[in-house]
């Protein structure tokens, strides 16, 4: 357990929390959400002891280990990946480390075989004779390979740095998990592993995550940080969404009566709690939801923005055609012979284990770099508009927002630009503030914007939910469903995949699978396909 009492915290004159009172109890999953800059990180690093709270405090039980997901990925450049996992609890490796240094004594006394003994006595208690093996098989499950176990973590790549540190938090069963964004860096298989991890974790985890997906499966709590305060409520993500949508509809039903208010959210309730799958966690989430009280059903203050793209014009039937192309990037091969016909209504996802190699053949398709091999030409009637994953090119200037995106729009009045960003969430003063100093999810609205602006019938979008807020990134969801044009997209997000795509095309250095007419799960859980992968993955 580990209970937060009346913490505050300041930088200066902002006020990031106020007077914070909440407990998380073992066995529950806690989805720390907030808009961008609400402290989720921060609030993170003051239950970790990192820094101090202003006022307030935060009580431990004792002898109870706390385990973060570290930071810094050249903290442990000159241990060996497995070491590194064993560092993870603390207690442990320090045993470990002193009793290898009493065995390798020459001059060994009486006094250190007493001190080897008590050494011993506290290894076995805490399962140390398990340690690498328990490590060693982490690794592998999160796709760290046996032969890396014993290189020096200064000899991994970044990606492979993640997740080794990803498996020294999970390392020693911990009693308290704090974790901030970590599907970050993970595959498709992967993150389903972390999912299945944390349905089984029986002590008590927070997680920062803007994967909508991934809170649905793991969280039986959201912690949702508003107007620095902290409000527990029971559910996954997608239930506190929509209840508070359902609470925020219904108090403006002035005329309607209670009795059929409380009815509606009995319903809700009752349709969620049947609807829950049969894993550990959202069994016992489903037991939650049948004894919630529903007085603790609250409407949010969250603000949406408005993304919806029409097309100018409609396009033809076959819209790009991409021939024998093949790329590489600093002698690596990016992709190898990709041939595609890309027809009018295609919303394909592009998948695979190199981000790179997606945001590559998005800038040959767009014409910013020429391609090694191949060709690819569009049809007469198609326009494209691109989201870049790197959109820093576009805000080097001192325009204001409102400037900036009226340069893309042919209705140049102020009132119908104002009105534009106002359903994007620049109102007021904020639509006069220089596009040089908008943080990253401010930037990806503008870009969004833009598109809009533009009425296009074919969309490439790179990675474009990474900066946003979980409430732009459900708008931007919708936007993308109800858009009847074309879409080429990479993305992370789960749940944007899988509810947008009607195709999946997944690129490897070896070669490349299409798939029509699919979801994303189908995708993933079909037999014929996993052996396809397989072979490309050998």
């Amino acid at each position: 357990m580990i209970t937060v009492n009346d913490v505050s915290l300041r930088f200066g004159q902002q006020k990031l929390f106020s007077d914070v009172n909440v407990v998380f109890t073992p066995g529950n999953c806690y989805g720390l959400i907030g808009a961008n800059g609400s402290g989720k990180s921060t609030f993170l690093k003051i239950l970790s002891n990192e820094i101090e709270s202003t006022k307030g405090e935060v009580f431990v039980a004792p002898g109870k280990r706390i385990s973060v997901i570290k930071q810094d990925q050249f903290a442990f450049d000159e241990y060996t990946v497995l070491t590194t996992v064993i560092k993870g609890h603390k207690k442990l490796s320090d045993i470990m480390t002193e009793k290898d240094e009493l065995y390798e004594k020459e001059d060994f006394t009486d006094e250190d075989g007493m001190r080897t003994s008590e050494l011993e006595g506290e290894f076995a208690d805490l399962d140390g004779w398990n340690a690498e093996s328990d490590a060693g098989k982490l690794l592998s499950d999160l796709g760290i390979t046996q032969q890396l176990h014993d290189t020096k973590m200064k000899q991994l790549e970044a990606g492979q740095k993640v997740r080794v540190l990803l498996a020294q938090a999970l390392f020693g069963n911990p009693d308290i998990l704090l974790l901030d964004e970590p599907t970050n860096h993970l595959d498709v298989e992967t993150c389903m592993w972390l999912e299945e991890f944390l349905c089984n974790f029986e002590n008590t985890a927070i997680v920062v995550s803007h994967d909508r997906h991934f809170l649905n499966k793991v969280c039986t709590h959201i912690a949702d940080i508003d107007f620095g305060k902290i409000q527990l409520y029971t559910g996954n993500y997608s239930f506190w969404q929509e209840s508070s949508h359902l609470a925020l509809k219904q108090r403006g039903e002035t005329n309607k009566k209670i009795e059929e208010k409380r009815k509606e959210l009995q319903d809700f309730i009752a349709r969620f709690s049947a609807n829950a799958s049969k894993s550990k966690q959202a069994t016992s989430r489903k037991k939650m939801l049948e004894n919630l009280n529903i007085e603790n059903i609250r409407p949010s203050s969250r603000k949406y923005p408005y993304i919806n793209f029409e097309q100018e014009r409609e396009a033809g039937n076959d819209l790009v055609q991409i021939e024998g192309l093949s790329q590489t990037f600093n002698g690596q091969i990016m992709f190898t012979d990709l041939n595609l016909m890309i027809h009018k209504g295609d919303k394909i996802a592009f998948i695979g284990p190199n981000d790179l190699a997606k945001t590559t053949l998005f800038q040959v398709l767009m014409g910013e770099i020429p391609a090694n091999k191949g060709s690819f030409k569009c049809g007469q009637t198609t326009s494209l508009a691109y989201y870049p994953r790197d959109n820093a090119a576009y805000f080097n200037c001192d325009l204001t927002i409102l400037d900036w995106l009226r340069q893309y729009s042919k209705n140049k009045e102020q009132n119908f630009i104002r009105g534009f960003l106002g359903r994007m969430l620049f109102t007021g003063e904020e639509s006069l503030k220089s596009v040089n100093v908008l943080s990253g999810g401010e930037k990806v609205r503008c870009l969004l914007a833009r598109m809009m602006l533009v009425q296009p019938n074919v969309l490439i979008l790179d990675e474009p939910t990474n900066h946003l807020d979980l409430e732009s990134i459900t708008s931007l969801n919708r936007g993308l469903e109800k858009f009847r044009g074309t879409i080429l997209f990479s993305s992370h997000d789960h749940r944007l995949v899988q509810s947008v795509a009607n195709r999946i095309v997944e690129i490897t250095p070896k070669g490349y699978i299409d798939r029509v007419d699919t979801t994303f799960d189908e995708y993933l859980s079909n037999e014929n396909i996993k052996k396809q992968r397989q072979k490309l993955y050998m």
